[in-house]
């Protein structure tokens, strides 16, 4: 694996473990992975355009997102309601749109070379969800809680939900090359599942989750490489292990 790949890939698993916390506590474990099919279209645009096909993955992603923010407030529905129909919708246009080894690539994820561009755009994305987190983690928990407080607060709540929902579509882009759209969503949400099981805090979930799905990534990475598999399904299979381990500690 080039230095590059695992600089992307490292990044991408913090990104995501600490995303992924947020996720669970708002009950969205069924949309990350439903969200992460949005980008199926996006990439067969991108193909049949002849540019980056991350470029039309991450563009479809902050759609979708901005989508499922509008017909939240709109429809009054839940968040993971209104990600299922979009996810729906995305993955029959997807499918129309790719076909052959393009499907199986956007689908399963394929390692590869990656170029300088790629990666700084991969380190600058991870940096700026692992920043966003850190920042309003507070102002998550609060919104989580009591709505009301955090309005009493100053919390703008409609623009955090906004922003989370489109750190949240970045975060799945970062994955999208190793893990594929199918598995993408479960970096986001099993080493926060994880972390739930093994934290007493919130701070404590954000480490823990961050370590697990960076230790899974690299060493799934590795693994699949002497293995002469394909990186993601190691890598998630690696991260259900994880889980599956923790329930074996009693909570208290």
């Amino acid at each position: 694996m080039s230095l590059e790949a695992l600089l992307l890939a490292a990044a991408a698993a913090i990104a995501a473990g600490l995303i992924g916390c947020f996720a669970v506590m708002r009950r969205m474990a069924l949309a990350a992975d439903a969200l992460s099919h949005v980008a199926l279209p996006g990439i067969g645009i991108a193909l049949a355009l002849h540019v980056h096909p991350l470029l039309g993955a991450v563009a479809m992603l902050l759609f979708g997102a901005l989508l499922v923010w509008a017909l939240e407030d709109r429809s009054r529905l839940s968040t993971e309601t209104i990600i299922g129909v979009v996810f729906s919708a995305a993955l029959a246009v997807g499918s129309m749109l790719t076909s052959g080894e393009d499907l199986i690539d956007a689908l399963f994820g394929r390692a590869g070379s990656l170029s300088w561009p790629e990666t700084a755009f991969g380190l600058g994305v991870s940096a700026a969800v692992v920043v966003f987190v850190v920042r309003r983690r507070h102002d998550l928990v609060v919104t989580l809680v009591s709505p009301d407080i955090a309005r009493t607060a100053g919390v703008d709540i409609r623009r955090l939900d906004l922003l989370y929902l489109q750190m949240f579509a970045l975060t799945v882009a970062l994955g999208l090359r190793y893990l594929g759209v199918l598995l993408m969503g479960s970096l986001v949400i099993i080493p926060a599942a994880t972390a739930k099981r093994l934290s007493n805090g919130l701070t404590q979930m954000l480490l823990v989750a961050a370590v697990v799905a960076l230790v899974v990534t690299v060493l799934g990475s590795y693994l699949a490489l002497w293995l002469h598999r394909e990186t993601g399904p190691v890598i998630v299979t690696l991260a259900a292990g994880a889980f599956f381990l923790s329930l074996l500690r009693r909570q208290a």
